[in-house]
């Protein structure tokens, strides 16, 4: 028992102390990234934020991922609702379909993006990317909404149709409010997942640049500090943002328990 105790707590330090280092530098006072530790600053992050480059890069990484949530939402929530309604091997086939991008590598996808933009006469920019992003995001969103929508009760809408609402009135005040939670939690996923992307990002991306590509870039001309904060600076809105959607997820499992409850 004792060994598998340590065994765990060596794990997790192998695992998160390259991640504490990271945040330990970003708030040295020198350009130093050897201990001893010398002092505590923020003027790497006065640096950072100073940095023009820093500020667009961050700024198109949060249309990017805006934009992509948006696109991810609509096509995937349609896409979950159509798979909720299909039988046998039409469902089998389709939900297969859908997981196989998850598996495939991300440098697959991007040569064949470029190969799709190069045919179709699409320059790079940052529309490429969030197409890019889009394609890489929308599997992960509809199996989020279809693992939920497999416990929907199609009993509701039906109940809704013979009280004579439309097919689009009885989505909008039963389905809706029901999978609400668990489009946003799956939204929210993406936008995460959207700022992190990097592989297929440098495959699509034209003059443009995101915050991963900026933080590339910087390393290879120089390791100091300012990178650091930059690192930091994502890491926190990433943790934030699956924060966020812990949150809506918790929320959405006590609200299944109250129905449950009250069945």
């Amino acid at each position: 028992m004792k060994m598998a105790r340590l065994f765990t707590w060596f794990y997790m330090l192998f695992l998160y102390a390259p991640i504490g280092l990271i945040v330990l530098f970003s708030f040295h006072s020198t350009p130093s990234l050897s201990l001893p530790f010398e002092g505590v600053s923020l003027r790497w992050y006065e640096t950072i934020f100073n940095s023009y480059d820093f500020r667009t890069a961050l700024g198109n990484s949060l249309i990017v991922a805006g934009a992509s949530a948006l696109f991810t939402t609509l096509l995937g929530t349609l896409s979950a609702l159509a798979l909720m309604r299909m039988k046998g091997k039409a469902k089998a086939t389709f939900a297969f379909l859908n997981f196989a991008p998850i598996a495939m590598p991300g440098l697959f996808l991007g040569i064949a993006l470029v190969i799709l933009f190069s045919l179709i006469g699409l320059p790079r920019s940052l529309l490429t990317i969030i197409i890019g992003h889009t394609l890489f995001t929308l599997p992960f969103f509809v199996e989020s909404v279809r693992s939920r929508l497999e416990y929907f009760d199609l009993s509701f809408e039906e109940a809704a149709r013979d009280l004579g609402a439309t097919p689009l009135k009885a989505f909008w005040l039963v389905t809706l409010p029901i999978i609400g939670p668990t489009i946003a939690g799956a939204a929210i996923l993406t936008v995460a997942l959207s700022l992190d992307e990097f592989l297929i990002t440098v495959f699509v991306t034209g003059t443009d640049t995101t915050l991963p590509l900026l933080i590339l870039s910087m390393i290879r001309r120089a390791v100091d500090p300012s990178i650091n904060a930059a690192s930091v600076i994502m890491l926190a809105m990433t943790i934030a943002i699956i924060g966020v959607a812990g949150l809506v997820m918790t929320m959405r499992r006590r609200r299944i328990e109250l129905e449950r409850t009250g069945e």
